[in-house]
């Protein structure tokens, strides 16, 4: 029997203009500031500057993009933040035009996105679903007939007639996944919004795709950092990788691909020339798990290295490091590694010029994104804080997947284990 193709991509590129707007004023003062320390930089830069001139960057989040899927499938779409994956959705969805390229898509689509996309947040439970139902082309008759088990599988009946923007995030993701699953689309496309729901409701949820994927022949694009979901719902996945298609296929084999790719530790080189550091200054910081791969499973041991240089010709004294974990879900600090507090430190006195080694006990922190503070300082005085030094994702623990998300609480220092350590420069 011949497939039924019913989403072709054709080299779909999307492309976005970042303005870099320059300053509108500069004082007297930071004219002659400027002049003295760094005149060369003075003319390149202050110049402009005082002009108003603007930089634009030109940014390709999807560039070439194609591939084509079949009436039934359910594909897969995974690759590290950043890679395009919301875009291509977007693109699919008709929320976005793409820059270059074009798709066809044959029947209905039905997109959960985010967390209230298509909800006016002043209608009532009630009407939105009528007002959604509306915009897919759906007769009222229709969406009376769908109506109740809309409800039913949404569970929240006694909220169905209050404004959805008294609604937490959760009751938004089970009224509007029931109001897509129920909408009879030819095909559902799905980015990470399943997330936010509990453990139960996303079961549920996963029940329903395989149930419309089954039995009712539909197609379903789905996004997710739950390799684990993907794994298990997903025949094909595609591998976006920094705005290009780097591989689709066979879902394990994709996701084993995308696995081994992460091996090397994320860092951030860039952090040399910063006017606003001291006397010491982070040159490099790196995050891997205590085998020095950048896949860190939620259970695991973190390693941190930090670089740094320091202006001082003799060796520092009184130093204090503080690394902060911060998740970018809640915008909390859920890990704490502070140099004074373990009896393990790396001492009072720290070469001129090294690196700094902090290693963990297992911080089985949920899966998701998070990003690293550091803090030098030397006899209480701040040499070098940065706020969002490096960033890296926790990933799903395949082999001990249990459906439940972790609470977002802050870690105190007293209940994980950690040590400091100086590396020296030989």
């Amino acid at each position: 029997m011949e497939k039924e193709i019913v989403i072709e991509v054709k080299n779909i590129g999307k492309k976005y203009k970042i303005n870099h707007e320059m300053g509108r004023y500069v004082t007297l003062r930071d004219i002659l500031g400027d002049i003295m320390r760094k005149p060369i930089r003075f003319i390149k830069n202050k110049t402009k500057q005082i002009a108003g001139f603007e930089k634009k960057e030109e940014f390709w989040a999807l560039r070439n993009v194609s591939f084509e899927v079949n009436k039934g499938e359910v594909i897969g779409i995974i690759g590290r933040n950043g890679a395009g994956k919301s875009t291509l959705l977007k693109i699919i969805s008709q929320i976005t035009p793409p820059t270059m390229g074009e798709i066809k898509i044959k029947g209905r689509v039905s997109s959960l996105l985010e967390v209230g996309t298509g909800f006016h947040p002043e209608l009532t439970g009630r009407e939105n679903v009528f007002l959604n139902g509306a915009i897919l082309g759906m007769t009222k008759k229709e969406m009376s007939r769908k109506f109740d088990q809309i409800v039913e599988f949404a569970g929240i009946e006694k909220f169905l007639d209050t404004p959805v923007k008294y609604y937490s995030s959760g009751m938004y993701v089970r009224l509007a996944f029931s109001v897509a699953a129920h909408m009879e689309p030819d095909i559902l496309i799905i980015d990470e919004v399943l997330s936010v729901g509990d453990a139960e409701f996303q079961k549920k949820c996963l029940d329903k795709m395989e149930y419309i994927t089954q039995k009712e022949g539909r197609t379903i694009l789905f996004v997710s950092h739950n390799l684990i979901t993907v794994q298990k719902l997903c025949q094909k996945t595609i591998l976006l990788e920094n705005g290009n298609l780097k591989d689709m296929g066979e879902t394990k084999k994709i996701i084993d691909k995308y696995l081994n790719d992460k091996a090397e530790p994320v860092h951030n080189p860039n952090l040399k020339d910063r006017p606003e550091a001291g006397n010491v200054r982070f040159t490099d910081i790196k995050v891997s798990n205590i085998n020095g791969s950048g896949f860190i499973k939620s259970h695991e041991k973190l390693k941190i290295i930090l670089k740094y240089r320091s202006d001082f010709k003799e060796n520092i004294s009184g130093v204090r490091v503080v690394i902060g974990i911060i998740s970018e879900r809640s915008n909390q600090r859920v890990l704490r590694l502070d140099s004074d507090v373990t009896s393990m430190s790396f001492g009072s006195i720290l070469a001129s010029n090294g690196e700094i080694l902090c290693e963990t006990g297992e911080v089985n922190l949920t899966e998701g994104k998070y990003s690293v503070e550091v803090d030098f300082l030397i006899q209480g005085t701040g040499q070098d804080y940065i706020k969002k030094a490096c960033e890296f994702n926790i990933e799903t623990d395949i082999e001990n997947y249990n459906y439940y998300i972790k609470p977002d609480n802050t870690v105190c220092d007293n209940l994980i284990k950690y040590s400091f350590e100086q590396k020296l420069h030989n």
